[in-house]
């Protein structure tokens, strides 16, 4: 008889769970919002929680709400992932609702090596050996742990939640750590790591066929176009036509590749977040949906889809007030081999670190089934050599993945009290739990997109 007061924790928990980037590149499209009244907290962390001789500690940032706690009720824990954590989530969401209505104290921890939370006085490559999955899961036990004592919170039951990589912790949380968490949401969660998702773009190309049957095919066609005018070294023509930064260079496979990877990128987005009603946590693009982006694809007036298609980068650009597009693959490189702290990636290296040692998660357009091409796996695995060093490769990435795999037990999972709510049209379910497992292993199927049900459901 679990499935009904589980359904009835889950309206308090969902509309409460922050979404990362989650791409190739999670730098791109990072919240810039802020709530300066939000009083920023910090709590004393250990650097290597699997080292008992090692004593270095840092600080971990963490805020807090507790208009809303009572004696006796349950601690809502937003986990952190790819990126700062947001005060705005302190004063807005659907989850202070349900708050109030269950006398929550309300908290969310940054995640090691993002935002504010800086562990190491760099983020060298031997510093980034201190961030994993795993380490972040003992920064939450610690976290919860001390916590407890201090505010005075043993008789209190926690409920762990996330989205996207938040989504994954949480769930591996609740099962590493069973006495802890007293239950889980892990939305849009991809539990299953892969080396090759190549999955992702088929989502996305069933995703845009609903919106418009042809459109996937027009953007097919535009993407063969931009090939075609590499081979042909009209530079100057996709410079002007995609408003890029500085005229295009083409010295290697890579930055064909890379050129291809940025302007899909765009599409990708889009998708990922359509509709997500993100504005409060002062993400630009939200306006951009899907239908946007295939009534441009669909306008025969503005010429052929290769046109069409640059209309579509340019109005996204608009929409972000960025004058261009930035496809320089040795910029590129050169803003993920800055090792400190001021680097403008915001994040972007540390996330290819753990995608290239834990995760994989590589979009590749390997399959068939989707509209893009010249992104290949070996792409991606040539930028984790070429910005951490030529040892991780193939093989180093493939042994970590099942490495992954075997410690969190991928689609297998085991535990109990977790709910894995998901979007039918959301690239990464794929990699999640889309089946009820048992009788408190429990999936929920929506027919939204990414992370939409944790913006906007006021259950």
């Amino acid at each position: 008889m679990f499935r009904l007061p589980v359904l009835l924790l889950l309206l308090v928990c969902l509309g409460a769970s922050p979404c990362y980037g989650f791409l190739a590149k999670a730098h791109k499209r990072q919240p810039t919002a802020s709530s300066p009244s939000v009083p920023e907290y910090w709590f004393e962390q250990r650097l290597n929680h699997f080292s008992g001789a090692d004593t270095r500690v840092w600080q971990q940032r963490y805020f807090m709400n507790d208009t809303y706690r009572q004696s006796g009720g349950p601690v809502f824990l937003m986990i952190g992932g790819e990126g700062p954590a947001n005060p705005a989530w302190m004063t807005s969401g659907a989850w202070l609702t349900y708050a109030e209505k269950l006398g929550a104290l309300c908290l969310m921890l940054e995640h090691r090596f993002y935002g504010k939370s800086h562990p190491t006085q760099d983020i060298s490559t031997d510093n980034l050996h201190y961030l994993s999955s795993q380490q972040a899961l003992a920064d939450i036990a610690h976290f919860q742990t001390v916590m407890k004592e201090k505010l005075g919170l043993a008789d209190s039951k926690w409920v762990v939640f996330g989205g996207s990589y938040p989504g994954s912790l949480s769930a591996w949380y609740r099962m590493k750590y069973p006495h802890l968490a007293h239950m889980a949401v892990a939305s849009s969660a991809p539990v299953k790591v892969q080396v090759n998702f190549s999955e992702y773009l088929e989502v996305v190309q069933l995703a845009l066929s609903l919106n418009h049957s042809d459109c996937p095919e027009a953007i097919k066609m535009a993407s063969e176009e931009v090939s075609k005018l590499l081979v042909l070294s009209s530079f100057q023509k996709l410079t002007d036509d995609f408003r890029l930064c500085e005229l295009l260079q083409i010295n290697s496979w890579m930055d064909t590749a890379y050129l291809l990877d940025t302007l899909a990128e765009n599409i990708m987005n889009v998708v990922q977040y359509n509709k997500d009603n993100r504005e409060f946590e002062g993400v630009k693009d939200t306006s951009i949906t899907i239908q946007v982006v295939c009534d441009i694809m669909a306008n025969k007036s503005l010429g052929t889809p290769y046109y069409r298609y640059a209309n579509v980068i340019r109005t996204i650009l608009e929409v972000n007030g960025e004058k261009c597009m930035d496809a320089s693959y040795k910029k590129f490189i050169q803003d993920m081999r800055n090792i400190t702290w001021a680097s403008v990636s915001l994040g972007g290296r540390q996330w290819m670190y753990q995608t290239c040692t834990e995760f994989g998660f590589f979009q590749s357009t390997d399959s068939a089934a989707q509209p893009f091409s010249g992104i290949p796996l070996s792409y991606h695995v040539q930028q984790c050599s070429d910005i951490f060093g030529p040892e991780y490769n193939l093989s180093m990435v493939t042994d970590s993945v099942q490495q992954t795999n075997e410690y969190y037990g991928g689609l297998d999972i085991k535990g109990s009290r977790i709910i894995f709510p998901n979007g039918l049209i959301d690239p990464w379910h794929r990699l999640g739990i889309n089946a009820d497992l048992s009788g408190d292993l429990i999936a929920i199927q929506m027919e939204v997109f990414k992370m939409l049900e944790v913006y906007t459901l006021l259950l």
